[in-house]
């Protein structure tokens, strides 16, 4: 039986929380205050890839049911203080998924730190960052929702342990379609959001003036090998004045990136890179700027269903990415 993964009505979801099941829920705030308590949690976002195509919708929420459990899940807040023992905590055989709010200091700190999280790496943690409207962007902020106990938070991430039979065994996935191109490399001295003054092909440089100069399209992200896996760290905003940029997600010392190649037709490179159909998906999210800059409203992307994020956790923090978590034997 495939993982229900669908977008639905608030009264729907209801339904399912009270007949107790366990659930990763994304959805506009007003929506998501509708719920009842109940074994789920929850992130504030009304993007979506829903099974018809791409969707804006701040009446209906995005419901992965988690099954195929060992015991029951265990639900629980972490606040930047005690989230590097997220993967330490976590289940020995299983996996766990992680909702963070967007902008907040626990996503900083696990942005910047979670490549040195204890065990991080040796358990699956996969999960997203959670947003708003982008009419709302500045007016509210984005939260979490332990659902066990109602409790809404702008600080705190949420997460849930999912512990797996002995058989079973749960991989991530990630699907980045973004290649460096053939500008020049770029290093910076510090690790974090933003970034002025850096090396540009060896030479001292502004990267805010770079930018400027080469008109380089802010939709294509920085890329660079983090020990074999092609990492995306999106343009947020410039700001020429300051001749500062501002990242969604931090850029580290040691590393070279690149600005991304082009990628013509989105839909089409994706479906081309996306899993063989009737893969049994028990956990994805996309992110917000593929949405965006690929106009996927109305589009399909295969059979991958999911939140539309402010940022994908696929181990750590991830940019313009694809995440997704199966379940075999």
């Amino acid at each position: 039986m495939k993982t229900q993964q669908e977008l639905m009505s608030v009264g729907r979801a209801a339904e399912l929380i009270e007949a107790g099941k366990y659930l990763s829920i994304a959805g506009d705030e007003a929506a998501l205050r509708q719920l009842p308590q109940g074994n789920w949690i929850g992130g504030t976002i009304p993007y979506f890839m829903a099974a018809a195509g791409g969707t804006v919708s701040r009446e209906q929420v995005f419901v992965s049911e988690i099954s195929g459990f060992a015991a029951p899940p265990q639900l629980r807040f972490y606040d930047s203080g005690s989230l590097p023992q997220i993967c330490r905590n976590a289940p020995d055989n299983g996996y766990s998924i992680l909702i963070i709010p967007a902008f907040s200091g626990t996503h900083a700190s696990f942005a910047q730190n979670a490549p040195n999280f204890e065990e991080m790496y040796m358990k699956p943690l996969i999960g997203w960052i959670a947003g708003v409207h982008l009419d709302d962007l500045g007016k509210t902020s984005p939260k979490v929702i332990l659902g066990s106990t109602g409790e809404f938070s702008e600080s705190d991430a949420v997460v849930m342990d999912v512990p797996l039979p002995p058989e079973k065994f749960a991989q991530i996935d990630i699907v980045n379609l973004f290649r460096p191109g053939s500008g020049a490399g770029i290093s910076f001295q510090n690790n974090g959001f933003s970034a002025g003054d850096c090396l540009i092909g060896g030479q001292v440089g502004n990267l805010a003036d770079y930018l400027l100069e080469k008109q380089i399209d802010t939709r294509l992200p920085l890329v660079a090998d983090y020990s074999g896996a092609m990492i995306n760290v999106s343009i947020k905003s410039i700001d020429h004045e300051a001749k500062r940029v501002e990242f969604y997600a931090p850029v580290f010392p040691g590393l070279e990136y690149r600005f991304a190649a082009p990628v013509t037709d989105y839909v089409t490179a994706f479906q081309a890179a996306l899993p063989k159909s009737g893969l049994d998906i028990s956990f994805s999210c996309n992110c917000i700027l593929n949405f965006l800059n690929s106009h996927l409203e109305g589009k399909r992307t295969g059979e991958v269903t999911g939140p539309m994020t402010f940022g994908e956790i696929g181990y750590q923090l991830l940019n313009q990415t694809l995440v997704y978590l199966t379940v075999t034997e």
